[in-house]
């Protein structure tokens, strides 16, 4: 084998264990996903396999105090904005480098480089579930205060109550009307829409990806028997929010490799506004909040008297309705419940961290 191909094809081994590494301590460490992780070691372990016949006899040409590559460096290398950014560069690097070991295989060793071309498709599959998982919490980040608009609870018009929340503080609208029929929620879903975009504040449509799309809302929220999170996104596109309601630690799990941007947990108490079976309580609250590094929303009979209590399990934001919608003054109940909301951490007794 040519000695300048067996020094390109050292380099790029290295380039690829190393971005291996990365992406692989990123599931194992950040997601704890055990599916992906699997699969990248034994991607690893293969990938070393298909190089074994020819890379010791690379490594005995390598020189890297005269490799002229080392010196050339940009501003960009050495910094990355967050842990998306380094899985995403990476992946990158990944790719590029089995693509180079591939070609240049080809040269001595077609078998060899079909090897490496089918870890390379391999990695492409990996690399989409993994990159599913790469929203940063962008505009939700900043939600405490979220409350859900439904005109069967609200004492006063429901657009009345929506204006009245978002004076009040709300961060985060989201129209639910799940009896409505298309053409009228279409037409409340573009008002509320309007609404919000004028107050800068974000506008979520339950369940129905393609009333967002048309209302042009910030995102959608799905439940365990709508359209899969998964599906959403494709049809929301990533810049879009998908928030995904859970009872179940497993739930919250999927919803991080499904592409959700927030996780909605509960109910953590029995609410008379939706009459659920279960009750996951504050308990799987607290271990979302501790476990999942998406933002966590709780959810269900939410109150004043109780707020601090669901705040103290380390949850971003809380999500209300009745809260707000059934009160003779909805903007002095939003408003009362964004105080607390937005208190310290450390005086509703936790500290916990991690979004």
């Amino acid at each position: 084998m040519n000695l300048s191909i067996l020094r390109i094809l050292d380099a790029n081994v290295n380039r690829a264990r190393e971005a291996l590494r990365v992406i692989e301590d990123y599931a194992r460490f950040h997601l704890n996903d055990d599916g992906i992780c699997s699969g990248l070691k034994q991607l690893r372990h293969d990938f070393a396999a298909a190089c074994a016949p020819w890379v010791e006899g690379a490594l005995l040409l390598r020189d890297t105090p005269g490799d002229v590559g080392t010196a050339v460096k940009t501003a960009s290398e050495f910094k990355r904005e967050d842990i998306a950014a380094v899985v995403t560069a990476a992946g990158k690097r990944l790719g590029e480098a089995l693509r180079t070991i591939e070609e240049y295989l080809k040269t001595s060793s077609p078998v060899d480089a079909a090897a490496v071309e089918a870890i390379r498709y391999r990695f492409y599959d990996l690399e989409l579930r993994v990159g599913r998982t790469l929203h940063s919490a962008g505009r939700f980040a900043r939600v405490g205060l979220y409350v859900l608009i439904t005109e069967s609870i609200c004492k006063r018009p429901w657009f009345e109550v929506a204006q009245a929340a978002i004076a009040g503080g709300a961060d985060c609208l989201q129209l639910r009307e799940n009896e409505l029929e298309g053409a009228e929620l279409l037409r409340r879903a573009k008002m509320l829409v309007e609404l919000c975009r004028t107050s800068d504040v974000i506008c979520l449509i339950n369940d129905r990806p393609d009333i967002a799309i048309l209302a042009d809302a910030d995102g959608v929220h799905v439940g365990q028997g709508d359209l899969p999170a998964i599906e959403a996104r494709k049809l929301l596109g990533p810049e879009k929010i998908v928030g995904v309601s859970t009872h179940t630690i497993e739930q919250a799990r999927q919803a991080v490799l499904d592409g959700a941007d927030y996780i909605g947990v509960g109910p953590v108490f029995r609410s008379a506004t939706k009459t659920r079976e279960i009750l996951p309580g504050v308990e799987f609250a607290r271990r979302v909040a501790q476990e999942i590094q998406l933002p966590a929303v709780a959810i269900a009979g939410i109150n004043e008297g109780n707020i601090d209590e669901v705040l103290a399990c380390g949850v971003q934001a809380v999500a209300v309705t009745a809260a707000v919608a059934a009160c003779d003054d909805p903007r002095e109940a939003a408003e009362r419940l964004k105080r607390k909301v937005a208190r310290p951490a450390s005086v509703h007794g936790t500290t916990v961290g991690g979004r």
